[in-house]
């Protein structure tokens, strides 16, 4: 069988797979360590932390490495022996990492980079809009809406301010 058929698994191709088990680890132990700094820094979100940007490129390398891990199906044995549920696991958590960094990039990361937005779009185009984020949670986003503005003494208005970036 020709290689283009049958692709040879290379020391350099293995890495994405060892890179991949490293950098959740990495994340996982990033996010503790910034979130006790907020707390350190005045119990302050995450996102106010100057440093933030940084677990964005760390979940963009994630999401990288594994996109490459998935394309490459030769991987997919070492995936199996090395990541508990294998690549449906993979897949799932990728899933859920594409969609922390699609939730969380800010609109000039979006500018930097013309590949981002087209990427965003395609994560995007596969989640369920139809899925109301705040279900079971005892009640729906207008009913939340509504009781966040009363506590507020704000009148409800339909011609609210835009925060979308303008094209």
């Amino acid at each position: 069988m020709s290689d283009a058929i049958n692709p040879t698994v290379t020391k350099d191709s293995l890495w994405y797979v060892d890179n991949y088990i490293v950098l959740i680890d990495y994340y996982d132990r990033t996010i503790s360590r910034i979130a006790a700094r907020c707390v350190r820094k005045g119990n302050i979100a995450m996102e106010e932390y100057e440093f933030y940007p940084y677990i964005l490129d760390v979940l963009e390398e994630i999401c990288e490495t594994g996109e490459y891990i998935i394309e490459h199906q030769e991987l997919h044995p070492y995936v199996e022996k090395r990541i508990a549920g294998g690549i449906p696991a993979l897949k799932k958590n990728l899933s859920l990492y594409q969609e922390e960094l699609t939730n969380n990039q800010s609109p000039e990361m979006l500018k930097a980079d013309p590949n981002e937005a087209k990427k965003m779009n395609e994560v995007m185009s596969n989640f369920d809009k139809s899925v109301d984020p705040t279900a079971g949670a005892g009640m729906n986003i207008d009913e939340l809406m509504s009781k966040l503005m009363a506590e507020n003494n704000v009148e409800a208005k339909d011609d609210f301010i835009d925060t979308k970036p303008q094209s």
